[in-house]
């Protein structure tokens, strides 16, 4: 690929990713506005905390947001690279935009908390994961949480956890305990919806499967189901005998197809699933390997 050709490919790129995470912000922004900020339900992180400020201070949320996101921005220069922090100042000033444009427009789409913790953690989950997914962010505290892995030993996730907790006590006190309640519920869909937007809906199974019948199991995925297969060398634990095992990546459909292929030909073969979120590279048919 000649330089021209690389630099017209990273400039699309870059043009579909801020208008990805435009896109993302705004539904974010919606979701904060017309579902959580009415109903007094908060979200985690940096977020959160910029809507405790709105509820006791009447501040204006997307001001906040973007206040207290800069410190983490700036601290990100030197731990995530150039291209992450541009991306994450990107989204972050399109969400504080998108939650001034909602608040103008003052539309509450329900008053009926448990519908506003449901439907607004799942439109919040999109937003913040098509934003994630474009390589920008949201929340500054997972930065913050990266800094102090590495200085406390901590994982990230349990520091983001300690510090959300810490979040919904306070939220507990200054707004009510049912409100802190739900929002940890909106927080769990989010998270999970999040998880489904990076991953996809329909994820991949990686098979592994050890059998003295190998070669017949895996000639049989190839011919009669289309599924093709890697033959990769082992040694038994125990025997300490050569073992040929069976390496494929299948659809969650073609799974059943596997199973029962491996049951009708060596009932007591070692059969091992692993969910795979994300599959690259060109699947070749009929005999040839993919890897």
């Amino acid at each position: 690929m000649t330089t021209k050709k690389r630099h017209k490919k990273r400039f699309i790129q870059r043009i579909r990713n801020a208008f990805f995470l435009t896109v993302g912000a705004f539904i974010a922004g919606f979701a904060l506005e017309c579902f959580l900020v009415p109903n007094k339900i908060i979200d985690g992180g940096v977020v959160g905390i910029s809507m405790m400020l709105n509820y006791i201070f009447n501040f204006n949320l997307g001001l906040a947001i973007l206040c207290i996101n800069l410190p983490f921005i700036c601290l990100a220069f030197t731990k995530m690279g150039k291209y992450f922090v541009l991306q994450t100042a990107f989204a972050v000033s399109m969400l504080a935009l998108a939650t001034n444009v909602f608040n103008h427009i003052n539309f509450v789409v329900t008053n009926d908390v448990l519908l506003s913790t449901i439907f607004g953690g799942i439109i919040l989950g999109t937003g913040v994961g098509m934003i994630l997914k474009n390589e920008g962010s949201l929340d500054g505290t997972e930065i913050m949480a990266l800094v102090l892995s590495k200085k406390f030993g901590f994982s990230v996730g349990e520091i983001v956890m300690g510090f959300n907790i810490l979040i919904y006590g306070v939220a507990g006190f200054v707004l009510n305990w049912e409100s802190a309640m739900y929002s940890i519920i909106t927080y769990f869909i989010a998270y999970r919806v999040i998880d489904a937007v990076l991953e996809g809906l329909n994820s991949s199974k990686s098979i592994r499967i050890i059998s003295d019948k190998a070669e017949e199991i895996g000639q049989m995925l190839i011919s009669d189901y289309d599924i093709s297969v890697t033959y990769l060398s082992g040694i038994g634990g125990y025997s300490k005998q050569d073992k040929t095992i069976i390496y494929c990546v299948v659809s969650r459909i073609e799974l059943s197809k596997v199973k029962e292929v491996v049951k009708q030909i060596d009932s007591h073969a070692f059969l091992s699933v692993v969910d795979v979120h994300e599959v690259y590279g060109t699947r070749m048919r009929k005999g040839i390997d993919k890897i």
